[in-house]
């Protein structure tokens, strides 16, 4: 997927999220041309902590407690970069972009232009002898 300059902001709705086989990679291809990465999302904050985790995505913000319209406007506001993109999975995700003043680009559009796979989440590879290692690993 081609970001333009790379001074974008790039935040995934939860739901779109988890119709990508490998978010963890989704991530890291997205900070190539992306200046910041994060999810937003209506759940509790321990729900996307949770997805997060298990799929190894370290997220530049997160939507926090607040609801998803107040939360890109508190990420547009926190990064200032030329470009403000939120991929979501519905109408209702783009009526909330516009009216948040962020671009919009359906999960699908953007897998198929970044050649994302789409499909039930993955987890990552199984743990490292050092993770099991560690007693104090979450």
């Amino acid at each position: 997927m081609d970001g333009g300059s790379g001074d974008m902001t790039l935040a995934f709705d939860l739901d779109a999220l988890k119709q990508l086989a490998y978010p963890d990679s989704v991530f890291n291809d997205a900070r190539q041309w992306s200046e910041y990465v994060g999810v937003i999302s209506e759940q509790p904050t321990y729900v996307v902590t949770n997805f997060t985790r298990k799929h190894r995505i370290r997220q530049d913000f997160f939507s926090g407690p607040r609801g998803r319209e107040e939360s890109l406007e508190n990420v547009k506001e926190q990064f200032d970069t030329d470009r403000h993109v939120f991929v979501g999975a519905n109408d209702d995700d783009a009526d909330l972009a516009e009216t948040a003043g962020w671009e919009y680009l359906p999960v699908t559009q953007a897998a198929e232009a970044a050649d994302w796979d789409l499909g039930e989440p993955e987890t990552p590879d199984a743990t490292t002898d050092e993770d099991e290692a560690r007693d104090d690993w979450p």
